[in-house]
């Protein structure tokens, strides 16, 4: 359980997918905030997971796609998935996001 305070600077990131990298910053056994780059022309592909995801778009351009719409965020613009909805992303700018996780990610810590 690490529950901070915790800097970004002082996280090693891990590569997820092909330009797709994470850090891992605070949580405990409900709630997990980790820290996204995502490089330009990157995919992440259509995929679902337990935990309810909210993110917040602090630079870029990203388009995301669920079996039923797709939608673009830019900086400054925040979304939601729930738990167990498909979904995407195609990075259409080099793009810094920040996510919550609820419950934690065991293949997050």
């Amino acid at each position: 359980m690490i529950k901070g305070p915790i800097n970004k600077q002082n996280v090693e990131k891990v590569k997820v997918l092909g330009g797709i990298y994470r850090k891992t910053l605070a949580y405990n056994n409900d709630v997990m905030l980790c820290f996204f780059i995502l490089e330009k022309d990157s995919e992440v592909p259509l995929h679902e997971h337990k935990a309810h995801q909210i993110g917040y778009v602090l630079k870029g351009k990203i388009k995301f796609k669920t079996e039923s719409r797709e939608f673009i965020a830019e900086e400054g613009d925040s979304y939601v998935f729930d738990s167990n909805e498909k979904h995407g992303a195609e990075l259409l700018e080099d793009t810094e996001v920040i996510e919550v996780f609820s419950p934690t990610r065991e293949d997050y810590k």
